[in-house]
């Protein structure tokens, strides 16, 4: 199946898409052109991004980059500097009030076709409010554009669905690159907590408390603790066999699961969880040996990673073999995958 009918089928069921890359220069902007230039005529787009994007050359390497081309009547939010560094006409439609560096975010229509500069909300809440705002123009779909190493904007609480971008970027190493790829999306696509009952007192302890405890009979416990990251072996020595779930209201990393199993056995079978995936900073070996030895993560929101693009040269002067590249990841990985390769 070619790249856009598979994405026009996955669009049917989300209305946010936002598409996420591992590293610069791994085809993302060339994903969301693919996206922008092949969906019908008909289909009204939003768009916007967190942080900037769109800009001729890329502010840290100079190095050209794809430029993103939208047609006549998408609608796009974007800071008012970014709006005047475009290549478009606009219409004003809102004014967000949500300031950037680069001026408040506004809401405009292209009144033609061309390249233009987006610089939307830095943060989830101002990601969100604009979404809704998008939608509320009518929008079909609305897509996040995100910067470099920036996962934040993949969360449930934003876009329905993501889509990932990888490449030679990452790392000269193609194996390296395939193994962070990998590790990522089995991070990103940890599964939620589906008991009803569960997960209602997930949120209440989410909302209230920086970790707390769901013990067999459904009771809860708050833990008084100001972070979760540097409480590992405290939370491990007040683990007993009435603990079913430990709910950490932040980060999950490589220090707070290895303290956890320095500190006792009783982790073994007992569920962790945090809101979604990107909260989640763990290697690979770290997060394999605690699965291994017993352990379980959840979350209470799940990520919903559609679909992979991959670009198998990099800027900075060498390149894998497309196909070769292409069968190790479709090995690993069970998600479709695109070889969109430079724009």
């Amino acid at each position: 199946m070619e790249f856009i009918d598979y994405v026009q089928n996955a669009f049917l069921g989300h209305k946010i898409i936002s598409i996420i890359g591992l590293a610069k220069n791994v085809s993302k902007t060339t994903t969301l052109n693919h996206i922008i230039n092949q969906l019908p005529l008909n289909c009204k787009i939003g768009l916007t991004s967190i942080g900037r994007d769109g800009e001729k050359y890329d502010v840290i390497s100079d190095f050209p980059k794809p430029r993103i081309k939208i047609r006549k009547g998408t609608i796009v939010a974007t800071a008012l500097e970014s709006i005047k560094n475009s290549e478009i006409q606009t219409k004003e439609l809102m004014d967000t009030k949500i300031s950037t560096p680069m001026g408040n975010v506004l809401i405009v229509e292209a009144e033609n076709e061309g390249f233009i500069e987006l610089a939307g909300p830095s943060n989830n809440t101002g990601l969100h409010q604009v979404c809704n705002q998008l939608l509320d123009l009518k929008c079909d779909f609305v897509l996040i554009d995100g910067a470099f190493d920036r996962r934040s904007f993949a969360s449930p609480l934003v876009s329905d669905a993501t889509i990932l971008s990888t490449g030679a970027s990452v790392s000269k190493n193609m194996d390296k690159v395939i193994d962070i790829t990998t590790h990522t999306i089995e991070l990103l696509s940890i599964v939620a907590e589906k008991d009803p009952k569960i997960r209602t007192l997930l949120k209440n302890l989410l909302n209230n408390d920086k970790v707390g405890f769901i013990f067999e009979d459904y009771s809860t416990k708050n833990l008084d603790l100001t972070t979760a990251l540097t409480s590992g072996r405290k939370i491990g020595k007040l683990l007993t066999n009435q603990v079913q779930y430990v709910v950490i209201n932040g980060a999950i990393t490589d220090r707070f699961l290895e303290d956890i199993m320095k500190s006792t056995e009783k982790y073994k079978g007992v569920t962790f969880v945090v809101e979604n995936a990107t909260k989640l900073f763990l290697s690979a070996s770290i997060f394999n040996k605690f699965l291994k030895k017993g352990g379980n993560i959840k979350v209470l929101d799940q990520i919903k990673i559609i679909a992979l693009t991959i670009n198998p040269t990099s800027p900075y002067g060498y390149n894998f073999d497309k196909k070769l590249f292409f069968k190790a990841l479709q090995d690993k990985i069970t998600i479709p995958i695109f070889d969109l390769g430079p724009n």
